[in-house]
């Protein structure tokens, strides 16, 4: 099932699941799927606020609780976290509503704050704010430009297997890669 059909059949469950756990192409979607009169644009709107709202509150609360854990010990050694940590300490407000807006940073973000003693009501109420904001732009990108977003997809859809062999084949390949230097650098 494409995205478009499991909104259209699961309706706002889906895009409330979507955002939690994908971000903004369900987002772009839902809003989409508003264009075309399959569900209410408010209801997209506060769905996909609230699933990513929902995502995030269990991120902190994960790095807040198991804080000694080995998984957020590996979340700790990535080069994202360090980074979310320095921009953490310079803007704590400015990046709690910030990190969802920035490419690489939605899942490990959480997480970082909750390792930090950042008081879970200041994130609770600034993650509220920018998951309402984030979910506004996003679904409403995809509503005022679902003519666009149909055209498009109505282009390219002829040659859709060709372009997922393709992008398959480049993850495979940078997969590759970066497992060959991880092993180089181990030597």
């Amino acid at each position: 099932m494409s995205i478009e059909q499991l909104i259209a059949h699961y309706g706002l469950a889906a895009l409330f699941v979507g955002a939690a756990v994908e971000g903004e192409t369900v987002v772009v979607a839902g809003g989409l799927a508003a264009h075309q009169g399959l569900l209410p644009l408010a209801g997209a709107m506060v769905a996909t606020g609230l699933g990513s709202f929902a995502a995030d509150q269990a991120w902190f609360a994960f790095g807040r609780r198991f804080r000694d854990h080995r998984w957020v010990k590996q979340a700790q050694a990535k080069p994202a976290f360090a980074k979310a940590m320095g921009w953490l300490e310079r803007w704590p407000v400015g990046f709690i509503f910030a990190f969802r807006f920035i490419y690489g940073f939605r899942t490990v973000s959480p997480i970082a704050i909750g390792t930090t003693k950042v008081p879970a009501k200041t994130f609770v109420i600034v993650n509220a704010i920018s998951a309402a904001v984030w979910a506004v732009i996003f679904t409403g990108i995809g509503y005022l430009f679902g003519n666009a977003f149909e055209k498009m997809i109505g282009k390219v859809k002829p040659h859709l297997p060709w372009l997922i062999g393709g992008l398959v084949l480049l993850g495979l390949i940078i997969a590759g890669v970066h497992w060959w230097r991880s092993r180089a650098q181990k030597a």
